[in-house]
């Protein structure tokens, strides 16, 4: 185990303090920090890192499972506490702090999401995981079949419309992430049985109710600033002109000015990635700073959504999924 000091480390105290690794990244010279899974000790105004260990297999073994307990809790509706989990898992793992094991979930949800399958929204998906952590969660998905018929159960419930009528609060910020998106891959482990992000695609039904909800927020918005006959003028494009306008709701902005809503809703969390067309890229060139995707995410439980505006190419990262061929 490395030890790394850092002297006179500002604020410290000559007591033996515990700081969060999670939270501690520096710069000083020439040299990055970036512990996130190290301890830290103050001791005399000397920082001391303690860099850890990587994760064993046991170990890995273990957050795994209890992540996955956690996503059939929160899928089902069920109550849990993530604090009172990381403390559990605490006293069963190699003296791992909160913050490593709360990184770890959230390697654990970027991993979820390259398999096509739901997270936990409330851990934020980080890329930079071990090769190790993959091949376990692959490992343990193939050893419990059941687990992902459970899965498709919970998400294929019936889907209503939100009962708030205040739509006003919805709106949030963009997030702020980074997915890896790797090929197929062709691990003997385990193969996902289907995408969810890419089925939700499919969904007629969510695709509607999320594009109603937009029009409500849409309509709330125009009347709140004073523009009621521009209300009465959000057209519902999708089901007045089919989906090959390349967008679904036609509003306006408080100048009168048209805005192109294209919708993208789903259950799972803000994170999760959407898809979208050749045709729908294009009207987004064309419209340009007219033109909005509006990402509707946690449907079933509080709908929110964050709003990229401008062509979909400089708007959001994408990658291609899907080629047409024909024979040469």
């Amino acid at each position: 185990m490395a030890l790394i000091l850092i002297k006179n480390f500002m604020g410290a105290k000559e007591n033996s303090n515990q700081l969060s690794a999670v939270d501690f990244f520096c710069g000083a010279g020439g040299i990055t920090c970036g512990f996130r899974e190290a301890g830290i000790t103050v001791w005399g105004g000397v920082l001391i890192l303690m860099m850890a260990k990587n994760w064993s297999i046991k170990e890995v073994a273990l957050i795994v499972g209890d992540y996955f307990d956690m996503l059939i809790k929160e899928l089902s509706g069920q109550s849990y506490n993530k604090s009172e989990h990381r403390r559990n898992l605490q006293n069963i793992l190699n003296n791992r702090s909160e913050g490593s094991i709360e990184f770890k979930h959230q390697n654990i949800s970027a991993v979820l999401i390259e398999l096509g399958l739901p997270y936990i929204s409330g851990y934020k998906p980080r890329s930079n995981y071990q090769h190790l952590l993959k091949a376990a969660v692959e490992d343990y998905l193939a050893a419990n079949a059941e687990l992902e018929e459970t899965i498709n159960q919970l998400l294929s419930e019936d889907i209503k419309p939100p009962e708030s009528d205040n739509f006003l609060n919805s709106k949030v910020e963009v997030p702020e992430f980074t997915l890896s998106v790797n090929e197929p891959s062709t691990s003997n482990r385990y193969q996902a049985k289907r995408n969810y992000y890419r089925e939700e695609l499919r969904n007629r039904k969510l695709g509607l109710l999320g594009e109603e909800f937009v029009i409500s927020y849409e309509k709330q918005k125009l009347i709140t600033l004073g523009k009621e006959s521009l209300a009465d003028k959000v057209e519902h494009i999708s089901q007045t002109k089919g989906d090959s306008a390349g967008f679904d709701v036609l509003s306006f902005n408080k100048d009168g000015n048209e805005q192109f809503i294209e919708v993208k809703t789903t259950q799972m969390g803000k994170e999760s990635p959407f898809y979208f067309t050749r045709n729908e890229l294009g009207v987004s060139q064309q419209k340009n700073d007219k033109y909005n995707l509006y990402r509707v995410f946690n449907f079933k439980k509080q709908p929110k959504f964050y709003q990229l505006k401008g062509a979909l190419d400089e708007s959001c990262e994408s990658v291609s999924t899907q080629y047409m061929g024909w024979p040469k």
